[in-house]
């Protein structure tokens, strides 16, 4: 459900009741992952989805059966079902939604209230909730900070929730959302439980250097894929906030001596669209040698060859130059710099979803690369 933490706060400000319906576990085909949601709202308002389509009927109404009865249920929906044609889900998949009644009475309000804050200022936060156990723990949930501080209780066992609290914990640092099964052996928490663990984490970084007319394009795409954007030019008559309207950053500043201050991590993406010597060289040289998901370059194949020269004189090796995707892109024959920017962003999608950028038309390949071809995770009785 944090994944529409800002519209769910909202709703919170205007005092609504609402149920939200989470994605746990998919299989197959399903076209969401775990942490898609829908919510309703008591006037039967909805925001958000938790298939593309496919269940949503079946899901809304499962939401305002929960905010009457203020039940906690968990639900599958699968292609072997003998209602699948009923609700829609005939792509051969399997999902595990998880239905949970925030209403002024419910035990765990103040802690979804807490994480939806957390998440719509775009704090870093994990929200592990009940999806499969007694019916005592139903509907409760913690939320954890990094560093370890932890509110809510999912009833009150110490052990419990110390366990509950270090799973959450571990999915917040690998930035992962999905179910866990805690007390597996019946000792330290007594019957297994299966928790949901929501990680909130702050948006990815797109970094892109040269104010080119390019670059306001990407800047457009790359906000629309939920990167926080900056934009980089050593040229204060470019790097303009009238230029770059969209952006959450501009800097003037050489792009290399920014780079080496910037805060990167496994996540960010480095669009280098310059395709200037004086500037690509030094900034290339320091970005192949970081951690990070994705360093492009713009240019043509002469540029790309007579830049790989450069670069290997000033050092760079053959392993560290295999990271830089030069020329920048996707083939699609783009000519206009929104058609490039979708093209650069195509392979920022392939690389980090496991794509090839192959047509699908006639392929034999899984649309979805990072889903596991298995069925969903079994849950308790939900089969």
């Amino acid at each position: 459900m944090l994944d529409i933490a800002e519209e769910l706060h909202r709703w919170v400000e205007q005092g609504r009741d609402f149920a939200v319906a989470t994605v746990v576990a998919v299989g197959g085909s399903a076209p969401r992952r775990p942490g898609a949601a829908l919510a309703v709202d008591s006037a039967g308002t909805a925001i958000g989805s938790v298939s593309g389509g496919c269940v949503e009927g079946a899901v809304y109404d499962l939401c305002l059966e929960s905010l009457t009865d203020g039940e906690t249920v968990l639900e599958r929906f699968g292609y072997s079902d003998d209602d699948a044609f009923a609700v829609g889900l005939t792509c051969g998949g399997v999902v595990d939604i998880l239905v949970t009644p925030i209403r002024a009475e419910s035990p765990a309000r103040q802690v979804f209230v807490a994480a939806l804050s957390a998440a719509a200022r775009g704090e870093a936060a994990a929200l592990a909730r009940v999806a499969e156990g007694p019916d005592g723990v139903m509907g409760r949930a913690i939320l954890v900070r990094p560093g370890g501080s932890c509110e809510g209780s999912l009833g009150g066992h110490t052990e419990l929730d110390r366990t509950a609290a270090a799973e959450a914990s571990a999915m917040l640092d690998a930035g992962r959302t999905g179910a866990v099964v805690i007390g597996e052996d019946g000792r330290r928490c007594g019957q297994p439980l299966t928790l949901l663990v929501e990680s909130s984490v702050p948006a990815p970084r797109m970094i892109v250097f040269g104010a080119v007319d390019f670059a306001s394009a990407l800047v457009r795409v790359g906000k629309f894929l939920g990167y926080h954007v900056t934009v980089c030019d050593a040229r204060p008559v470019f790097a303009t906030r009238t230029r770059f309207p969209d952006a959450d950053e501009i800097v003037v500043d050489w792009p290399h001596r920014y780079l080496e201050s910037a805060e990167v991590d496994g996540r960010t993406v480095l669009c280098v669209l310059t395709h200037d010597a004086k500037f690509d060289v030094p900034l290339l040289e320091l970005a192949l040698r970081l951690p990070v998901a994705y360093v492009g370059a713009m240019g043509s194949r002469r540029t790309h060859e007579d830049r790989n020269t450069r670069l290997r004189e000033v050092g760079v090796t053959e392993l560290e130059l295999a990271r830089l995707r030069s020329p920048i892109g996707l083939d699609l024959g783009a000519r206009t710099p929104e058609e490039t920017a979708l093209s650069i962003a195509a392979e920022i999608v392939a690389g980090r979803r496991g794509g090839s950028g192959a047509s699908l038309a006639g392929a034999h390949t899984p649309i979805h690369h990072d889903v596991p071809r298995e069925a969903a995770v079994p849950i308790g009785s939900v089969a």
